[in-house]
Parts: structure tokens; C-alpha cells; sequence
């Protein structure tokens, strides 16, 4: 079994990294065709070196139809060439390690592409043949199967079937999709199903790769017979037909055999939304996932009640496992920390999204600045979404003939989707593509403001007071304390508008959320701070790091 070597020999290095996501359509196009690469990631190595990060996470970069941003898969063991080759895939992997960073891979284990052999297949071959049996075809219901089968909705809006058309031209039986039509849902009982996926695995462990992110890891499973959701009255408490399924944990301990099998530490990383916390637990149970996004800390609004609640129990929810936390302030799905932060309602709900709410940019930067401080101060580790060392604030003009989501589209129009999250970064210059493309080439994929100039990675490498050099600091000394990271934290008294905590070696974190400036407790130095003091004082949405 091959074994790429990874940075250092440190095998609990996931504990406490800081893990950066790249969406590859955005992040850097070295080609021109307006659409980022891995050579345009490979170009920006040195950048991601020096902000100080552990590890990235890069959402799918397989061959894909892009109906859903890549994560419709139609060869798990390729590379879409907008995006380049498997042979630079392999060097992005070596060249990052080489840095010390690691490189973990998007998994989509729910539903592949309609493009894939497998379904092109399953369609050509017609109802009741085996090739249809690794998905869920099944007959419409009324009195001419015009119905779907059940009543399970898309995540994208509308039922969660797609009605195919037989060789004869007649409608034929339908499929499941739990996300877009593009998006056929996998049938898990079906043994090649497992195979491929763990097959899948052991090509990118195999190739370098320091981990997976798997992708709505609590959806993968279906009770076979396919019940309609009860409505809202039921009390039966019966297991939900497609949510956290107890099957599930045994595909993930497969998985994590796999993991564990090579020499140097591969990790699993799930997307769990789950607000059972204690069933949110058992995903991360020693001998199955190693981490776990935090999607209530994420979604928590800027008040400092509902932020030490939050903290509370995700740390409690972790502790019987022994898991590290993760903190994280958004993602390619969720509304930018600075623009959700400077609205009236800051926390973050799909149902709520919504074209033409009002915010204050001047207040979300500054709120930005302190939750970066607060999430880099936590227990565990932390994931840092492109863009947001820039303080890129969320997109909200893009002309409606350009927006591609399908949450976009399938809504008719009415949720704004989230491309304004997906604009590709500014590098340099004064106007688009603003050094993300070169010079001459093909628009973006998605168009980039024209007020973005301020906000490049070279202006902001060179002002002190930049969004981009707060987290650089911010990470330099996340490495160098040893406080930090993974380890415990003690809450401090204070006033209930301010969260104040110390990790070990007399590291302290204040977070003011309190209407007027907070004095500062006994300490020997000041390590960093979000804004400038007043009068000595910390001022309302400011972080400060201490040494007590």
C-alpha cells in the first residue's frame, strides 16, 4: 500500500488545525478561461504558506456537469478538466505537504451525477434490471403513476423524485433525488455501492491525501421501503426514513478501518447538521469519524447568550467521545460572516434567505474581526472559508441572468442561492477580474463587484490594519501558544455582555458584545486585539488576546 509521507510526525495534528477550504472555481484561474484551477491554487501555495494554515479542504474537483457546483459526481477517480489533470491534482498534493500543509478531499457519498456510467446505465438497461437496484427507481403512485412515490421533498425545493422517460417514449418510473434532478440518490444496501466508495478512499489516501469532508454524511441511508415523512402531529417517534439511520455507523467504521490502515494518520471529517447532540456524538465515537462540522456555532447569532450556549454544548457534546471540537464562521453554502453579522437578525437560517435585506457592512467587518479572534481561541479546530481573510462581504447584485444555483433556480427565483458566496477572490489591480484571471481573459464565472479594489490580497497584505493581516497574526500566534489549539478552557466572570475565557499558559480571550466598553482584567500583555482600544477599555464588538 502506497504511503505519500505527511508534514511532521505529529498524528494528532487535526486536533487543533486550522483548515482552509478552497472552492476551486474561485479561488485562482491561471488559464484564463474564467473559471479557477488547481494550477491557479498551485501558483497561490506560497500565499496559503504564509497565512499559516494546517491543512485545506477542497470542495469536489471531479469530472461534473456542475448542476450543483461539482458536487453532481461523475468519475470520483478523475479530475474535471476545467479544473486540470489528475498528474496536477498528485503535485498540488506533494507541493502543499512540502509546505506542511495537508490536503483533504470532498466525498459526496449520497447521490452521484446523472452522468455517471452507472446511471447512464441504469436508464439504458429500464425498469427492474439489476443496474437500476444501486439507486431507488421505483413506480409513481395514481392511477397512472403520476405521482411520486413518496412525499419526501428536495433540499432544493419541489418533491424529491425525478420521473424518467421509457425507450418507447411513455413515462416511465421514477428516481430518487433528495437534492437536484441532476442528482440521483445511491442505493447504500447494494453492495457495489460500499465497494466503490471504499475503493474510493484508498485512491486518494493513496495519492497523498490527508483526509476526506464527507459530504451530507447523515443522509446516506434510506429505510428500503421508502414511507412517507409523517406529518407534524405524529408521535410515534419512528426513526426518520433518510436522517442519521443507525446503518449508517457502520459504513463510517468501515471507512475509518480504511483510515487507520495506513502508516500516517488519514482523517474523516463529517457534514453532520444534527441538533440531537448526543446523536451528533455517536458519529464521532473513536472508531468511526475523527471531526464534525459545527453548524450551531456557525448559524449562531452575534449575542454573547446565545454564543456561550453554543460553545457550552458543542464542547459538552464532544467531551464523552474525547473529539476535538471545530468552529467555523461560514462556508460556500452560507451567507459571508461580515454581511450576515450586519444585519438585524445575525444568525444564519436557509428557510430566512432572502433578496433585498439591508445591512451595515462598517458593523459586520468589525463584528467579523472579533469572531475570528473568538473562533482561532476555541478548543478544537477551526475551518476558514476562502475569502473570509479578506473580509469578503457576501454578493448580493449578481445580475439574475448569471446566477446558477439550483437552490436559486428551483425556488422560481425567490431564495437568492448561494453564488453571492461563491465570487471568485481578488488578487491585485484596481478592476475585474482583479488578478484572479490574467489580464485578456474570458469574465469570471461569476462577476466580481466593481468596488472590490480595497479588498485584494496584495493591498491588503500591505495595510496593518487589514482584515488579512489580523488573521495572519492571528495564526502566527495560534501556532507559537501553547495554549491554543486543541485543550481545555476555563470560563472567567464577568459581565454577561462579555464572553471571557482562559486556555492553558495564561492565554485569555475577551470578547466585548456588551453596548459600552469593557475593562480589561489583570494581565501582562497584550498579544492581539480585533480594533483599537478606547481609553484602555475594550469596545463593543471587539476581541483582545491576553497574556494574564
Amino acid at each position: 500500500m502506497a504511503d505519500t509521507p505527511q508534514p511532521e510526525a505529529d498524528e494528532n495534528w487535526w486536533r487543533g488545525a486550522v483548515i482552509y477550504q478552497v472552492y476551486p472555481r474561485s479561488f485562482a484561474d491561471s488559464n484564463g478561461d474564467g473559471t479557477g484551477d488547481l494550477a491557479g491554487v498551485r501558483a497561490r501555495l506560497p500565499y496559503l504558506g504564509e497565512l499559516g494554515v494546517d491543512a485545506l479542504w477542497f470542495n469536489p474537483w471531479y469530472p461534473s456537469p456542475m448542476a450543483d457546483g461539482g458536487y453532481d459526481v461523475a468519475d470520483y477517480r478523475d479530475i474535471d478538466p476545467v479544473f486540470g489533470t489528475l498528474a496536477e491534482a498528485e503535485k498540488l498534493i506533494s507541493e502543499a505537504l512540502a509546505l506542511g500543509i495537508r490536503t483533504i478531499i470532498d466525498i459526496v457519498p449520497n447521490h452521484i451525477s446523472a452522468a455517471h456510467p452507472w446511471f447512464r446505465e441504469a436508464l439504458a438497461a429500464g425498469p427492474g434490471s439489476p443496474a437500476r437496484e444501486r439507486f431507488w427507481f421505483r413506480p409513481g403512485r395514481g392511477g397512472n403513476g403520476e405521482l411520486p412515490p413518496n412525499n419526501w421533498p428536495s433540499q432544493f425545493g419541489g418533491p424529491a423524485w425525478t420521473r424518467t422517460t421509457d425507450p418507447d417514449g411513455t413515462p416511465g418510473d421514477w428516481f430518487l433525488n433528495l437534492f437536484d434532478s441532476e442528482q440521483p440518490d445511491l442505493n447504500w444496501n447494494h453492495p457495489d455501492v460500499r465497494a466503490e466508495h471504499e475503493d474510493v478512499l484508498r485512491f486518494w489516501f493513496d495519492r497523498g491525501a490527508g483526509g476526506v469532508r464527507i459530504d451530507s454524511a447523515a443522509l446516506v441511508t434510506k429505510d428500503p421501503t421508502l414511507p412517507d415523512l409523517p406529518d407534524l402531529t405524529d408521535t410515534t417517534g419512528a426513526p426518520h426514513p433518510y436522517v442519521d439511520r443507525d446503518d449508517l455507523h457502520e459504513i463510517y467504521r468501515g471507512w475509518r478501518r480504511i483510515a487507520d490502515s495506513y502508516p500516517s494518520v488519514r482523517i474523516l471529517v463529517g457534514e453532520v447538521w444534527m441538533p440531537d447532540a448526543e446523536r451528533f456524538a455517536r458519529y464521532l465515537r473513536p472508531d468511526e469519524m475523527h471531526t464534525a462540522f459545527n453548524f450551531d456555532f456557525l448559524a449562531c447569532p452575534w449575542e454573547p447568550a446565545r454564543l456561550r450556549t453554543s460553545i457550552d454544548t458543542t464542547l459538552a457534546a464532544h467531551a464523552p467521545v474525547g473529539a476535538p471540537a471545530t468552529w467555523v464562521l461560514c462556508n460556500h453554502d452560507v451567507t459571508r460572516t461580515v454581511t450576515r453579522y450586519g444585519r438585524a437578525d445575525t444568525g444564519f437560517d436557509f428557510a430566512t434567505k432572502a433578496f433585498g435585506i439591508p445591512t451595515d457592512l462598517e458593523l459586520g467587518t468589525r463584528r467579523a474581526r472579533a469572531a475570528a479572534l473568538l473562533s482561532l481561541a476555541l478548543p478544537g479546530s477551526v475551518y476558514l472559508y476562502q475569502g473570509e481573510e479578506l473580509g469578503l462581504p457576501e454578493v448580493e447584485d449578481i445580475p439574475a441572468a448569471k446566477l446558477q444555483d439550483p437552490m436559486y433556480l428551483r425556488s422560481g427565483g425567490k431564495d437568492p442561492g448561494r453564488d453571492g458566496c461563491r465570487v471568485p477572490l481578488p488578487w491585485s489591480g484596481v478592476a475585474p477580474p482583479y488578478g484572479f484571471s490574467p489580464e485578456g481573459s474570458a469574465p469570471p464565472w461569476l462577476p466580481q463587484p466593481a468596488d472590490w479594489a480595497a479588498r485584494t490580497a496584495e493591498v491588503q497584505s500591505a495595510d496593518p490594519a487589514s482584515m488579512l493581516t489580523l488573521y495572519r497574526a492571528a495564526l502566527r500566534l495560534r501556532r507559537a501558544e501553547p495554549g491554543l489549539g486543541d485543550g481545555p478552557i476555563t470560563w472567567l466572570s464577568a459581565d454577561p455582555g462579555v464572553l471571557a475565557f482562559r486556555r492553558s499558559d495564561g492565554f485569555t480571550c475577551l470578547v466585548n458584545l456588551a453596548d459600552s466598553p469593557a475593562e480589561l482584567p489583570p494581565h501582562e500583555g497584550i498579544l492581539l486585539t480585533s480594533g483599537p482600544l478606547a481609553d484602555g477599555r475594550l469596545p463593543t464588538d471587539t476581541a483582545i488576546w491576553l497574556r494574564a
